[in-house]
């Protein structure tokens, strides 16, 4: 519970509130304290104010401080103030306690002269001492700031209890999403691929669902080829292995001489065995990323024609015609010799199995940007177009039936793109049945 997220965003929530509320209430204490005195200061002034307009006032009328006694006692005990007033030689004419009356004041506390709107002659001064009210005053102002401070503290428990619900109730719809991915994450982890969550929300929760079901989908996909994969492999050993063990019975048993025909078969076998004991080895490598490549600036025009000259006889034993078609002026390419001459074998190889008697196959090249790009065609039966986005996957045939006729073991294509793709090339295929196919990858230039 102390490690879930749901109590770590009740705590956060909480914080933040006391936090918040905090700092309100301290700031709010602080500008109170400063208004107050501020208030304060501003009604004595404005007490001091009306009192000299008032002395002044009455000495332009009386043209004498006679009988302003009464009025400096009234306001004495109305302010609770010491209030003191002389006349221009500094004699005191009033005094709001009566004890200093007719003498001359001494006072340390500076005065407010009084004149008729700032103008000279000055009058006389008016002298104050505060009394209790002002600290009666401020001490009222403080007991009304700890009235206000106690709701507010009633009003942090309040929204502290508030963030406590909501928190339970909001955590509960964003933890729901992030549940269930766990739910499927972990169903997932225990070989079920065909988990997937539905999450509509278009938040990073949603991208992050939308990200699991990739994942998920490409998990699948990738334990389907897992699966076929092992069954091809099991499918491709056994046949071979069915036939040698066959034949060494037949030997043991003495139902057929060890002849030369028996051996040849025998070679055939084994043969096809270790293709494609090194073709999965070099599939292996490549997909790791640790198929070894020596570059090297190589001339493209002789490298197809040398292919090409290997081919031609198998071309012509069954039929089938082969064209070249280059130019001289191909640049010099940057690439590895052996492993460029595999992938053109290869796709005249398919070219040739796919293509009856009496077609033809072409190989052509040409400069593109930074690239050549070589392309193999022919007139053969061509690929079905649901086939074409798999025809590179490994041990993925158009021809179901893996008859010997129709090819190897299905791994040469696969092969081909790697070895392409580690060049920094691409390999595409385009392809119309009953028109042939067109087999295109480039190799960069040498620079």
């Amino acid at each position: 519970m102390i490690h879930s997220l749901r109590f770590r965003l009740l705590i956060a929530f909480t914080v933040v509130i006391i936090v918040a509320i905090g700092s309100v209430f301290f700031f709010l204490e602080q500008a109170i304290k400063v208004e107050v005195e501020r208030f304060q200061a501003r009604v004595e002034e404005a007490r001091l104010g009306k009192m000299v307009f008032l002395l002044a006032n009455y000495y332009l009328r009386q043209r004498e401080w006679e009988g302003i006694q009464p009025f400096v006692v009234q306001w004495g005990n109305l302010y609770e103030w010491r209030i003191i007033v002389t006349d221009a030689n500094g004699i005191v004419v009033a005094d709001s306690e009566g004890k200093l009356l007719g003498s001359r004041y001494e006072g340390e506390s500076s005065g407010e002269p009084i004149a008729s709107q700032g103008k000279t002659p000055i009058l006389g001064t008016l002298y104050i001492s505060r009394g209790s009210s002002w600290g009666a005053d401020l001490a009222l102002l403080y007991a009304l700031f700890g009235r206000i401070g106690r709701f507010l503290f009633w009003g942090c428990l309040l929204a502290v209890g508030i963030a406590v619900a909501l928190t339970f109730v909001l955590s509960r719809r964003i933890l729901a999403p992030v549940k269930a991915l766990t739910s499927a994450a972990r169903r997932l982890g225990q070989g079920d691929f065909s988990q997937r969550v539905l999450i509509k929300d278009r938040s990073e929760v949603g991208e992050l669902a939308q990200a699991f079901n990739s994942m998920a989908s490409e998990l699948e996909h990738a334990e389907k080829l897992r699966r076929s994969m092992v069954a091809d492999i099991a499918h491709e050993l056994r046949t071979p292995l069915s036939n040698i063990c066959g034949y060494l019975e037949a030997l043991r048993d003495g139902v057929i001489e060890p002849d030369a025909d028996v051996i040849r078969s025998l070679e055939e076998e084994s043969r096809l065995l270790s293709r494609l004991v090194d073709d999965l080895q070099e599939l292996s490598l490549a997909e790791a990323g640790e198929l070894k490549l020596v570059y090297q600036p190589e001339d493209i025009v002789k490298l197809i024609r040398q292919v090409a000259t290997c081919w031609q006889p198998r071309m012509e034993a069954k039929g089938v015609s082969l064209f070249v078609d280059l130019t001289s002026d191909l640049p010099t390419v940057n690439i590895d010799w052996q492993r460029i001459s595999q992938v053109l074998h290869n796709l005249l190889e398919n070219a040739m199995i796919h293509t009856g008697a009496g077609g033809t196959v072409s190989v052509s090249a040409r400069k593109q940007g930074d690239f050549v790009e070589v392309d193999v065609s022919d007139t053969g039966e061509g690929i079905p177009a649901d086939d074409l986005p798999y025809i590179f996957e490994r041990f993925y045939r158009v021809d179901k039936s893996r008859s010997r006729a129709t090819g190897g073991c299905g791994l040469g294509l696969t092969i081909a793109k790697r070895i392409v793709e580690a060049h920094g090339g691409r390999i595409e295929v385009q392809s119309e049945i009953g028109k042939g196919s067109q087999f295109s990858f480039t190799v960069p230039v040498y620079k």
